[in-house]
């Protein structure tokens, strides 16, 4: 599939099975994974349409679904060791879908060869299509996207603990918008000046990555090693520039 052929996937996808449920979802649409991490009628749906889609056009390129990783484990490994591979997030954000907040996404981020190579993020709330190619750029309904320089803006963690924390010198940790679909899109905007994860899954943070990385930014991991997506496991920073990037891994080191 082409790249324009994935995007247009996910819109129908997210017309069909998502976006209908936004502010109507019924009590027995929502469960709980584990305490305090939703699941809806509307995350399943769309991850097994999407899934199909990937694989019949794909058929030797490992899925990993957020869903279906929750009911086996070693579909990670299998991506992880994968020539070829495809991340699904069927909606990122769950908690905000579930809550009434536009501030959710449709995910997809694809590796070859352990290097992303394309990344999808639809927000459908907002009609934003955010696509990235590797070497090729990162682009927002068909315009070009740079990286923007963030003075003054916040510094933000997904991690409650570190939330309201300082950040060594640079300032005070406030919290993302707890959707990385719309974090990392956010940070290239210059709402952030930059973006501290605690934690690591490939379908929360391939896409966004690879965004970033084209709109000329910068993304590594928490202690400052290279972005791995088939050997992530601990957090990420992301920030507009290489200079910002080593300030916050350096100063993020005494809060972990």
């Amino acid at each position: 599939m082409d790249t324009d052929a994935v995007l247009r996937l996910m819109q129908d996808v997210a017309a069909e099975v998502i976006t209908p449920r936004f502010r109507a979802l019924q009590d027995h649409q929502v469960e709980e994974k584990n305490p305090g991490d939703l699941v809806t009628i509307a995350d399943h749906e769309s991850e097994e349409l999407l899934t199909a889609a990937l694989n019949a056009a794909y058929p030797d390129a490992v899925v990993l679904g957020e869903e279906a990783f929750a009911h086996d484990p070693g579909l990670l490994d299998r991506f992880n060791t994968a020539d070829h591979g495809f991340t699904v997030d069927p909606v990122d954000g769950t908690k905000n879908f579930v809550h009434g907040s536009p501030d959710h996404a449709v995910m997809i981020g694809e590796q070859r060869g352990g290097q992303v190579v394309r990344g999808w993020i639809w927000q459908p709330q907002h009609e934003a299509a955010y696509v990235a190619e590797a070497g090729a750029g990162a682009w927002l309904n068909g315009e070009r996207l740079t990286a923007a320089t963030a003075d003054g803006a916040p510094y933000r963690t997904a991690r409650w603990k570190w939330r309201g924390k300082q950040l060594g010198d640079l300032g005070t940790l406030e919290a993302t918008w707890a959707c990385c679909g719309v974090d990392y899109p956010r940070l290239i905007a210059g709402e952030a000046r930059a973006i501290v994860y605690n934690h690591s899954k490939p379908w929360d943070h391939l896409p966004g990555a690879l965004l970033v990385s084209e709109s000329g930014g910068r993304i590594g991991m928490i202690d400052g090693s290279r972005f791995d997506p088939r050997a992530l496991g601990s957090g990420i920073v992301g920030a507009p520039d290489d200079a910002t990037y080593d300030a916050v891994v350096e100063a993020v080191q005494p809060l972990r």
